[in-house]
């Protein structure tokens, strides 16, 4: 008993790190369920919602539906992720607006020591690895350097934010929160929808991130299992791109259209040589630290069992 309950602490402390990483513009979900050893688990608990799940639902056999769907593991996995999400929103929206460049600076701690935990994964770095992850660099680059498009509330426009956001926020390498800057739709679903509990945009968030995220997890896996040293170079490469979103030294050009505005473009700069360089300097180690510390941890356990 005691050790279950461990483990179910250990998954929602767990969850707690992919909710917090997909509040991150940047960071993925993914990329922590990764490096804590719990994503190829994560996606076949999540695509073993078929019809096989349906019969046991529909017969009432609700313990043989629990252990198809690892119910147990999901629901403490995605109990932390949403306790990180909601708790996490709020303090985010006060920390860009008053120390922008610390938590930009963590951020790009956490991501750049991401490269090498994921990458080190990649069992043999064959020609195809090697082009997929030079491939996986160029594409982060070049979504980054992309005009993100203006905020939209339209019901449809909202689900599919949901959907292509949940895609990527199991993809390791690629934020869902960063995919939701690009379609314009960060801030309204991450800090004001969550901050002040708009339904009518939490609601068909949610419907759309779980229709894109059971039909996403198949593909996923079947490629992670066929491709898996690609797979990994390709998201390896991927993280890497969007350390340029993360650099914490830069500036948002915003344009306004009527009542709104809109970020256009950034503009990166190299820091000026004072006490904010170092202090940021000092949280860049300490999210990399982060990372590592995450890393040793999952290693350990996984060395126990």
């Amino acid at each position: 008993m005691k050790s279950s309950f461990k483990n179910n602490i250990i998954l929602s402390l767990k969850g707690i790190a992919m909710g917090v990483a997909n509040v991150i513009p940047g960071v993925s979900g993914g990329t922590i369920a990764l490096i804590t050893g719990i994503f190829e688990r994560l996606i076949n608990a999540i695509k073993s919602f078929n019809l096989q799940a349906l019969k046991y639902i529909f017969k009432a056999q609700f313990r043989s539906f629990a252990k198809h769907v690892d119910l147990n593991f999901l629901f403490f996995v995605f109990l932390g992720v949403g306790i990180a999400i909601i708790s996490i929103a709020k303090l985010f929206e006060y920390l860009f607006e008053y120390y922008p460049v610390y938590i930009w600076a963590f951020f790009f701690g956490l991501v750049l020591a991401s490269v090498y935990f994921v990458a080190k994964q990649i069992n043999k770095w064959s020609l195809s690895s090697i082009v997929s992850f030079v491939f996986g660099t160029i594409a982060a680059i070049g979504i980054s350097i992309l005009t993100p498009a203006s905020e939209n509330e339209a019901l449809w426009y909202v689900l599919i934010c949901g959907a292509i956001a949940a895609c990527s926020m199991i993809l390791p390498g690629l934020s869902g929160s960063f995919v939701l800057i690009l379609m314009g739709n960060y801030q309204l679903i991450m800090i004001d929808a969550i901050n002040k509990f708009r339904l009518e945009i939490l609601i068909p968030t949610i419907i759309g991130a779980g229709a894109g995220i059971l039909g996403f997890s198949y593909l996923l896996s079947w490629v992670f299992k066929k491709f898996r040293d690609q797979t990994i170079g390709l998201l390896s490469g991927f993280i890497l791109g969007s350390l340029g979103i993360l650099w914490p030294w830069k500036e948002t050009i915003v344009e306004s259209f009527g009542d709104k505005t809109k970020v256009v473009a950034y503009k990166w700069f190299m820091p000026e040589m004072n006490s904010e360089l170092f202090i940021a300097i000092a949280i860049i180690l300490a999210g990399m630290a982060s990372i590592w510390a995450m890393e040793y941890f999952a290693s350990k356990k996984q060395n126990d069992e």
